[in-house]
């Protein structure tokens, strides 16, 4: 099962916050997270795992429909790197 925002939002409302003040907090983090992102800084979470952004350079690819070939631009993707001790849990 999928964990959702609204799940982890109820999961803080269950431990004493009102559904309004989880949510907030909720969107908070997240707004961090993208803004922090977005500037091309690294998301380091102990015990959980590092977020970077990585720089792709311009590449040959392919349609994969048709089969014809095409020029992929340069783009910026994130990358997670989980922590020993959360691969450690994962692999229980």
């Amino acid at each position: 099962m999928t964990l959702t925002k609204a799940s982890v939002v109820d999961h803080i409302a269950n431990n004493g916050y009102s559904g309004k003040e989880a949510s907030d907090m909720v969107e908070t983090l997240l707004e961090i997270i993208k803004g922090t992102l977005e500037k091309g800084d690294d998301l380091l979470i102990s015990g959980f795992g590092k977020f970077s952004v990585k720089d792709k350079r311009k590449r040959k690819g392919r349609n994969p429909a048709s089969g014809e070939e095409m020029m992929l631009s340069p783009r910026r993707v994130v990358t997670f790197k989980c922590s020993n001790l959360l691969r450690e849990k994962i692999n229980k």
